[in-house]
């Protein structure tokens, strides 16, 4: 076994990996870049060399700084986690070539499998199905589109060089293709450098169905079960559980099967996915199965695996790289693991991703942090936690904007269900914008509860899964009680009640009044106090009887119990004590969770500046910081509703912004590859009947 290993990642996989380590008392190595010096996974491993600016181009996806860092901190061997350079045969080579183990597959076997032509045409020599497509060499557009149109609408253009969902586009008519087929190429050449594409046919009510394998050095190979990953939003995975339901034992069987075959057929080492598509049968099960692709590396869902196994995927990696033969491997899975991500992002915004601070991160505290090894009943924990990032981290927009995962055990499906979605339940990630409520929500949808799925089931339900806004009134309520509570709070460390800046009065107090905003949403909040009590308005309809319960619990987090007249709320609301922190005067972000929903509002301290700030209806913004990578449009130009009007490029994926009415653009504000901004003007649009500006 090695005695020292360099992790080549970042995040909770570099966490993850670096917790297996140090259980096994191998000394692990970080890398960092300059946006990564204070990082959790630096923290995390005994040592830690830096690589190179933020940009992911600069550091973690350059092999030679990696290589080099290897060298000099005496590692032995090199782990990549998944990303980055984790399927890059030419960086395996380069730390073969360097004395380095890279533990990982050959590179042979990277490189057949990571070029999704060559692997499909391997696997049909293998005897394993694959999808009716076009898998050619040749990448002129107009073959391709004629290659589409002969496999039949709909198609899938699908980037051959790379995974995750980038470079993916589905397309449903002929007049669609090109238009498609230029994106996806943009896409694929920014996340992998190479824009070769493939077309397959996209089969209908299509499940996601992966199996976990393992290979050694000495031509054992085996199925470590199955995972479902149908639950996807834009091709990426959301909800992942082991073992798949639906399954009859012969069709799990024959998945095994040709997993195995899959990875034999390249000579496989370490551990891979083999990921297959299947079409569902409309009632929870499958019919037919294809081979999709093989990632050769660890999966983001690994955790479901060893939840269900009892098996520290990581360790087995370790010991195969070190050329020890497989460890026994289980006959049958036990109970059932189902698995979230929480990504800072924005799901009533396109799931636009998030970045900045993170002011607060509750996670379950009865959680198990990377835990893997079952308790002495031979159980895996029922709750798990991995998770890079940390209460004061920030959320880069150089790098994929996941917080952490939330993985759930339990003897049943329904019961790991139902462990999830309380644990959901108590989760808040107040800084950037998150997905805990469309999480908790999706675990509650009618057909995933019973099992039924495919890949379009998000797309179906997403108006009911985005859910509803948290009441105006409601908001402004609680963030008033925050305020108050937290200028109490501050009081009582004053005894003289003469020098304080609060609510403290010895008769009535005048209201008090609070600007909030929300986007173009704005709220006027009084708050005031006579001799029957506190009293409360929001934009001028009155409510007395406010009392009102607090505790703090968290950093600059209070929970609050109120009550005013019949209504009653239970509420957290994060950033109080830095709203009211001495000399504070500049408008403030407090955010606010009542019933599992989560709603950041400012407080409006200067009016006037928050309305010039808050942008109208005739300019075009960046959504978040990133690239530009097309401007289709001029100044001059008419657009109609729904035109694509520039395309930005932000953590690893393009978005596209698009003319919400019929217009003109009156001037363009930047140029295709300048990098923008959260919030920079990109257009200003007018009305077709407007006229410009003198």
């Amino acid at each position: 076994m090695f005695t020292s290993v360099l992790i080549a990642n970042r995040g909770e996989i570099a966490c993850r990996i670096a917790a297996t380590c140090a259980r096994l008392g191998i000394r692990s190595i970080a890398v960092y870049s300059e946006a990564d010096a204070g990082a959790a996974h630096v923290a995390a491993c005994d040592d830690a060399v830096p690589i190179g600016p933020a940009a992911a181009a600069h550091s973690y996806l350059d092999a030679r700084r990696i290589v080099q860092a290897a060298l000099d901190s005496g590692a032995q061997a090199v782990h990549p986690g998944y990303g980055f350079l984790s399927e890059n045969p030419e960086f395996a080579r380069a730390c073969a070539e360097a004395g380095l183990v890279f533990i990982g597959p050959p590179p042979e076997a990277i490189e057949s499998m990571g070029l999704k032509a060559e692997s499909k045409r391997l696997m049909q020599a293998a005897g394993v199905p694959v999808v009716p497509g076009y898998h050619g060499a040749q990448q002129d557009d107009e073959l391709l589109a004629e290659q589409a149109a002969r496999i039949g609408w709909p198609v899938l253009i699908k980037a051959s060089a790379g995974g995750g969902g980038k470079g993916m586009r589905e397309v449903h008519a002929q007049a669609d293709f090109a238009q498609a087929l230029a994106g996806c190429r943009r896409e694929a050449r920014a996340a992998f450098g190479d824009d070769a594409v493939l077309i397959e046919k996209l089969v209908a009510r299509p499940r996601h169905i992966e199996i976990q394998v393992f290979a050694d050095r000495h031509g054992q190979a085996v199925a470590l079960f199955e995972r479902d990953c149908s639950l996807q939003r834009r091709h990426q995975k959301v909800v992942e559980e082991a073992p798949a339901p639906g399954l009859t034992p012969e069709q799990r069987g024959l998945l095994a099967d040709a997993a195995v075959a899959a990875a034999r057929a390249v000579g496989y080492q370490g551990a891979g996915t083999v990921e297959f598509i299947a079409e569902g049968d409309g009632a929870g099960g499958i019919r037919d199965f294809y081979f999709m692709e093989m990632n050769t590396r660890l999966q983001v869902e690994h955790p479901v695996t060893e939840m269900v196994t009892g098996l520290d995927l990581v360790e087995w990696q370790l010991r195969v790289a070190a050329g020890e033969p497989l460890p026994a491997a289980p006959q049958r899975p036990r109970g059932h693991a189902v698995e979230v991500r929480l990504y800072a992002e924005s799901p009533r915004n396109g799931f636009l991703p998030s970045s900045g601070r993170v002011q607060r991160l509750q996670l379950p505290a009865a959680a198990a942090r990377f835990q893997v090894a079952p308790d002495q009943a031979g159980l895996p924990a029922a709750l798990r936690v991995d998770s890079g990032v940390r209460e004061g981290d920030s959320v880069s927009t150089f790098y994929d904007p996941m917080v952490a995962k939330l993985i759930a055990w339990g003897e049943t499906r329904d019961q790991a269900i139902g462990r999830l979605a309380e644990a959901l339940r108590g989760t808040r990630l107040a800084g950037p914008d998150a997905n805990t409520a469309f999480l908790r929500r999706l675990l509650g949808c009618h057909d995933f509860v019973a099992g039924i799925m495919d890949t379009g089931l998000i797309g179906r339900e997403l108006e009911r899964l985005l859910g509803s806004d948290i009441d105006p009134a409601h908001a402004a309520l609680a963030v008033s009680c925050a305020l108050l509570q937290e200028q109490l709070a501050q009081a009582a460390d004053d005894p003289d009640p003469w020098a304080r800046r609060d609510a403290w009065s010895n008769g009535v107090l005048p209201p008090r009044t609070l600007r909030l905003a929300r986007g173009a949403q704005q709220v006027l909040a009084r708050v005031g106090r006579d001799a029957a009590g506190w009293n409360f308005a929001c934009d001028e309809q009155p409510a007395r009887g406010l009392r009102w319960q607090a505790s703090r619990s968290g950093t600059d987090e209070w929970e609050l119990r109120v009550q005013c007249g019949e209504l009653t709320l239970h509420a957290h609301v994060v950033g109080a004590a830095a709203a009211l922190h001495p000399g504070a005067d500049d408008d403030v972000r407090l955010h606010v969770f009542i019933d599992g929903e989560h709603a950041p509002w400012v407080w409006q301290r200067q009016a006037a500046r928050a309305a010039g700030a808050a942008g109208s209806q005739d300019s075009v913004r960046a959504p978040m910081p990133g690239r530009i990578v097309a401007l289709p449009v001029a100044a001059g130009q008419a657009v109609r509703a729904g035109q694509t009007l520039v395309v930005l490029e932000a953590m690893k994926m393009e978005h596209t912004l698009q003319a919400g009415d019929d217009g003109v653009v009156d001037a363009v504000l930047v140029t295709q590859g300048a990098q923008v901004d959260d919030g920079a003007l990109l257009l200003r649009m007018r009305s077709a009947q407007a006229e410009p500006d003198a």
